[in-house]
């Protein structure tokens, strides 16, 4: 262990430094070190074994090697997170988390580069401000999901279910069913609707309706389909259900959200 490498860290900028492999942790008392930092650990999982983000508020080096495995840590000054939240808050100290798809796939992209030294220190330093990007924003949106201390819902099914919201996340323009959700988890129907409720306090059709929202928000801020064909592609039959379904979500119709985020 005294000659274990530490950790390859990725300077970048004052407020933040990423760290990725699984050596120790180096000390974080350097100038390099960002002032007053909070701590992002991303691990990735295995089989059986789930992708976790644990949120630590004062971070020391053995807090952070608590888990010597293959991992991310964003180190970031508090300030720069809660300029970035706004009126949302940090997570709570020591805060475990299921480690959405999307994020994984960035921690990922981080760990597994291998471009040439010239190249691969920009683009991790550049996906390392997308990956704290990208947690922060569904800390303010609620979207994280703890992982459960209780063992309500076992292992297994823990499992399964975030199988059945990765099938949601990644399958969203499909006609999805409960029951092709379910088949696809591994799950039968009556334990994918209660233990999704349990686990994510949402139905299975909330999930949908919400991821399928969302892209069409991205998509009405991407493309310049009309408004008709992205409520369409998303799974609406009709324009007036589209608006309707948008306009609750996201607070104005869908002409005005456009029309008003491409303006600003």
């Amino acid at each position: 262990m005294e000659n274990e490498s530490p950790m390859a860290a990725i300077e970048v900028s004052p407020e933040m430094v990423s760290l990725v492999g699984a050596g120790a942790v180096p000390l974080l008392d350097t100038q390099s070190s960002p002032a007053a930092p909070v701590a992002f650990v991303v691990t990735f999982g295995s089989a059986g074994i789930a992708a976790t983000l644990r949120y630590l508020a004062a971070p020391d080096c053995p807090s952070l090697d608590a888990e010597r495995q293959e991992r991310v840590i964003l180190l970031v000054a508090r300030a720069a997170c809660e300029r970035i939240l706004g009126a949302a808050s940090l997570p709570a100290d020591g805060a475990l988390h299921h480690l959405p798809a999307d994020l994984r796939a960035i921690a990922l992209a981080i760990r597994d580069c291998d471009l040439p030294e010239m190249a691969r220190t920009p683009y991790r330093l550049a996906k390392s401000i997308e990956l704290l990007c990208d947690i922060l924003r569904a800390q303010g949106q609620g979207d994280l999901v703890p992982v459960s201390q209780d063992r309500v819902i076992s292992s297994a099914d823990t499992r399964r279910l975030l199988a059945a919201r990765r099938i949601i996340e990644e399958r969203w323009a499909e006609k999805l069913t409960l029951d092709m959700i379910a088949r696809a988890a591994g799950l039968n129907r009556a334990k994918l609707t209660r233990g999704f409720r349990e686990m994510f306090d949402c139905s299975v059709a909330d999930a949908l309706a919400d991821q399928r929202l969302r892209r069409a928000g991205q998509m009405l801020l991407s493309t310049d389909l009309p408004v008709s064909s992205i409520g369409y592609r998303c799974g609406y039959l009709n324009n007036a259900s589209f608006t309707r379904a948008f306009a609750r979500k996201f607070g104005q119709a869908p002409t005005y959200y456009r029309a008003g985020r491409l303006a600003a």
